[in-house]
């Protein structure tokens, strides 16, 4: 799955169904929905990923609560990966 503009809904928010999230572009696995959670974003919330490498991370220029994050196979842009937003404190939210 890829994830959307802020204004085009996502169609994976409310999606709580045992499975597998693969990148959109190269088909990587990336989350499972074991680790998915409901949260307030327009997008869908894990905890964390399937592989170690699933996901790179790099800072965010101004934001030093968030890492900008991509597919750690082709690249693909997923979006972020916000420091202590998790559902339990420590942990963070992709």
């Amino acid at each position: 799955m890829s994830f959307c503009s802020f204004f085009g809904g996502e169609v994976f928010q409310n999606h709580f169904e045992p499975g597998i999230y693969v990148c959109a572009k190269c088909g990587y696995e990336l989350f499972s929905s074991r680790s998915k959670y409901a949260h307030s974003s327009p997008w869908p919330a894990f905890t964390e990923t399937i592989h170690a490498d699933s996901v790179a991370k790099r800072p965010e220029h101004n934001r030093s609560e968030a890492l900008k994050v991509s597919c750690g196979k082709c690249g693909n842009g997923l979006g972020h990966e916000f420091l202590n937003d998790g559902p339990k404190p420590g942990q963070s939210r992709f």
